[in-house]
């Protein structure tokens, strides 16, 4: 074929032109294994002379495959759902799969309209994002495989991949007991959210281990907000000024305790050190002094779906809550 010829390169070009028939260049194409090196490198270099382009729909007819996975989220500022896009997209690159994100907006009506979008598009499987932390219904019995994500699903047979919310608050305390604090408060966000109750009870047997208990006794529970970090570190000041270090359930609460520390003259972190979380960098990184917070390693969190996706659709699906890691990012907000 001539380069002036504007007949679009097929398949059977391909093959004539590898020598090989239309079955193995199909087989080469799409990397199957029982295609020798040899054959596969010819067949590939056939292609790139003829800039042969697959026919997406074609080949989806043959192989009951599309390349696209659908991600529903509800998080609605894009927060968290961004991060978890990117990484499973960073992982579904790898296989040149695309990803078709939805935003349900926090509205089951709307998850379900997105829903059946995706199935008409004939997505090979889905990526459920919840807008909060905590467990989620399940889809029930979908034709394609699912995962879910920062939410995990109530049926304890789906997939789900979330942060480790209890681990993010023993590590919180664990770096403010590293740098010598003993007098430290836990103000946590809204007690509704299941994360805020987890990343306390986490903080809170932390101490324990330390035979210490959180000044007050409790954790202080509010909204996650600057307005109510403020409010509560206050009282803290007024009630036990005898505090040292700050573990807050977000870094909202943490920049709104930052301001009453500075507002009451206290030094941060020469007398109180702060730590908060979800590693916005926006946030914390704009905070006076930057903000020492626990990131929620969200890329991680996605990559992983997706990993967990494509095995599914290769028949090895897995089951339960699979909790990751998160990660401290130290700032100046709790460096002594």
């Amino acid at each position: 074929m001539s380069k002036t010829d504007s007949k679009t390169p097929t398949l059977i070009d391909v093959a004539k032109l590898a020598q090989v028939s239309v079955s193995t260049a199909s087989k080469a194409l799409n990397g199957r294994s029982d295609v020798s090196e040899a054959t596969r490198s010819r067949v590939v270099a056939a292609a790139d002379q003829l800039s042969f382009v697959p026919n997406t729909l074609a080949k989806s007819l043959l192989t009951g495959r599309t390349g696209t996975v659908g991600l529903i989220t509800h998080d609605l500022e894009g927060r968290f759902s961004i991060p978890l896009l990117m990484g499973a997209e960073d992982a579904f690159g790898l296989n040149k799969v695309s990803v078709l994100l939805c935003d349900a907006r926090g509205d089951a009506i709307r998850e379900r309209y997105h829903l059946g979008v995706l199935m008409e598009r004939r997505v090979d499987g889905l990526i459920i994002v919840g807008a909060r932390p905590d467990t989620r219904p399940s889809l029930g019995d979908i034709q394609v495989p699912v995962v879910y994500a920062y939410a995990p699903s109530d049926d304890p047979d789906d997939c789900s991949i979330v942060s480790d919310n209890v681990g993010a608050g023993r590590i919180g305390v664990e770096h403010l007991l590293a740098s010598g604090r003993r007098s430290i408060a836990i103000l946590g966000g809204d007690v509704t959210y299941g994360a805020s109750e987890e990343r306390s009870r986490g903080a809170i047997a932390r101490l324990a281990e330390e035979g210490l208990s959180p000044v007050g006794g409790a954790a202080l529970f509010g909204t996650w907000s600057e307005d109510w970090g403020r409010a509560a570190m206050r009282t803290v000041l007024t009630q036990h000024p005898q505090v040292d270090g700050v573990l807050c359930g977000n870094d909202q609460i943490a920049r709104g305790a930052l301001d009453s520390l500075r507002d009451e003259g206290r030094s941060v972190p020469r007398d109180v050190a702060v730590v908060g979380h979800d590693n916005w960098a926006i946030l914390a990184t704009g905070a006076r002094p930057a903000l020492t917070s626990i990131d929620m390693n969200l890329e991680d969190i996605g990559r992983r779906a997706a990993h967990r996706l494509a095995e599914a659709m290769e028949g090895r699906p897995s089951h339960g809550v699979e909790y990751l890691p998160p990660r401290l990012v130290v700032r100046n907000s709790s460096l002594a």
